[in-house]
């Protein structure tokens, strides 16, 4: 069950926090330059930090939400970092997802952690089902968690329950979508990317021990 007091006190830290705006532009520029880097995975390394990756994966989401204004971009672009997933057209490819396609059915921080599992669990062969069940087993235990931490997977309850108080629909209007600024909702959706990054890391490491 969602803890609402804890995830306001999140977006009450998120709205006041120090944006390094320069340093996570230059950032973000950096990898649709060169790219993700691969990686290696050390399972016991990786085991060995567990909370410190999950930590560092969730800030980065509500980092890359803030900068980049997507919250979808954020969630996937801090997992596959990560563990060297994918590449920068990934994530080109989710430029309509926040909102699912700002209709509000479903959070980027599904979405973008979906596609960060799917990169990891799937497989390169299309013709590997068995692949693409395990990648959709996964993704049933990812979105009821994902529901319990937030309350939700779609963005009016959300938006009402653990950000704003009530749904802002930026997707609506120009004149919404100023509001939400505003409001300060590019860094206060962070607590549902943060989030969603985490769970789908958590779920990533889950799976090597």
């Amino acid at each position: 069950m969602a803890d609402y007091e804890a995830l306001k006190e999140r977006v009450d830290e998120l709205a006041s926090r120090d944006w390094d705006v320069p340093g996570l532009e230059a950032k973000v520029k950096k990898l649709s330059a060169e790219g993700i880097p691969r990686k290696t995975l050390d399972r016991d390394e990786i085991l060995a930090n567990k909370e410190q990756i999950l930590d560092r994966v969730q800030r980065r989401a509500e980092e890359y939400n803030f900068i980049l204004k997507n919250c979808a971009k954020g969630t996937a672009l801090a997992v596959m970092e990560e563990f060297g997933l994918g590449n920068m057209e990934i994530i080109k490819a989710l430029s309509p997802f926040p909102g699912f396609g700002g209709t509000g059915w479903m959070c980027g921080g599904v979405t973008g952690g979906l596609v960060a599992l799917a990169l990891h669990f799937g497989s390169d062969d299309v013709l590997d089902h068995e692949a693409t069940g395990a990648t959709i087993g996964v993704a049933r235990e990812f979105m009821p968690r994902f529901e319990d931490e937030l309350g939700s997977v779609r963005c009016p309850a959300i938006q009402e329950d653990a950000v704003f108080g009530r749904y802002m629909d930026p997707a609506a209007s120009e004149e919404n979508m100023k509001a939400f600024a505003i409001a300060k909702g590019f860094e206060k959706c962070g607590v549902a990317t943060g989030r969603g990054a985490r769970l789908a890391a958590s779920l990533i490491i889950g799976s090597m021990e």
